[in-house]
């Protein structure tokens, strides 16, 4: 990926970007404006890190034969309230990886953390403000507030995205085929998601 002072924007949101008329992350989704290139996330949310989910060896019978590509998952954050999924399929595992990465920059989300638990009165955002659920395929995942210390009570597909997205303790309930890693992980991304769905009473004066 090219530099950001020499990336050349193609639309109009990156050009107000590159301009510096938008200087947050969190303009956009208030605005709830599509992000199109990689470089808004890089120059807005420049901490993000990445981490592979799964890859898989996915085969196709066609009529010039068997042809193999590797599919690849991939989760980004920033371990501080974003979190976004991405799949690719190509020919070779690292070009698979770095469209995956791409995707998942592009679908970018802000989670909303609290401290929704009875057994915890903090007020510190390591944890999610109420229950919320995802869904994807046919594996469902079900996240509760916690108290601060449990940790994530949660599979290590899920450790993963809750990890990159900042949440330090949390319940979970999951349904349906868990194997399935890249439904699991999208299940749980869903859930985070649902978050911003709803406002609490500390986003009325926002």
């Amino acid at each position: 990926m090219a530099e950001l002072s020499e990336w050349k924007p193609k639309t109009k949101l990156g050009r107000m970007v590159k301009k510096g008329e938008i200087t947050s992350i969190d303009e956009i989704f208030q605005q709830s404006k599509k992000i199109s290139e990689e470089e808004i996330i890089d120059a807005l949310v420049p901490n993000l890190e990445d981490e592979v989910i799964n890859i898989n060896l996915v085969q196709r019978q066609t009529d010039a034969g068997e042809k193999s590509r590797f599919k690849a998952c991939v989760a980004v954050g920033n371990r501080n309230g974003y979190i976004g999924i991405g799949e690719a399929k190509t020919r070779e595992i690292g070009p698979a990886i770095r469209k995956a990465i791409t995707a998942a920059k592009l679908n970018l989300a802000p989670v909303r953390r609290g401290c929704g638990s009875w057994e915890c009165s903090c007020h510190d955002p390591h944890s999610i403000p109420f229950k919320v659920r995802g869904k994807t395929g046919n594996v469902e995942v079900i996240c509760k507030p916690a108290p601060k210390g449990l940790g994530l009570a949660s599979g290590n597909v899920a450790k993963i995205v809750f990890e990159l997205a900042g949440i330090t303790d949390v319940w979970t309930k999951t349904f349906g085929e868990t194997r399935t890693t890249s439904n699991y992980a999208k299940a749980t991304f869903e859930a985070l998601k649902a978050t911003y769905k709803i406002m609490t009473p500390r986003d009325w004066g926002r």
